[in-house]
């Protein structure tokens, strides 16, 4: 497992990425990104955004699981969004990291109901 040196890094790819989350992600936190082991990549994950999409009020909740370790660590826990609204979980101004055999995870109270669209960059 190794890191990247942030100050001089070989690439850095900007991604996107957005799902629905579905009844899997009422019972259990589900996987958003994840930065499997031995990547040689750290993900620096810029923004995170709960849309409610329905005519419910529901709720998210957003962790950090690290796998090696078995630990989970949440980023927002039970946040309530209201009907037709978006709920900002991070922002540029609060970026983090990834490390290596990491994932961020949500789970919410309804099936459905919630989209959750993560900005982040893989630097390697």
């Amino acid at each position: 497992m190794s890191a990247p040196n942030l100050k001089l890094p070989t690439t850095i790819t900007g991604f996107t990425t957005g799902i629905t989350l579905g009844s899997a992600a009422v019972t259990n936190l589900v996987g958003i990104v994840t930065n499997d082991a031995s990547t040689n990549k750290v993900i620096k994950v810029n923004s995170i955004f709960c849309s409610n999409i329905s005519d419910v009020d529901a709720k998210i909740s957003v962790a950090i699981y690290n796998v090696g370790v078995g630990i989970t660590y949440h980023l927002a826990k039970e946040i309530p969004v209201l009907t037709q609204t978006t709920q900002i979980i991070s922002s540029k101004d609060s970026y983090f990291y990834l490390e290596e055999n990491v994932k961020l995870q949500a789970k919410v109270n309804v099936a459905d109901k919630m989209d959750i669209v993560v900005g982040y960059e893989e630097i390697s």
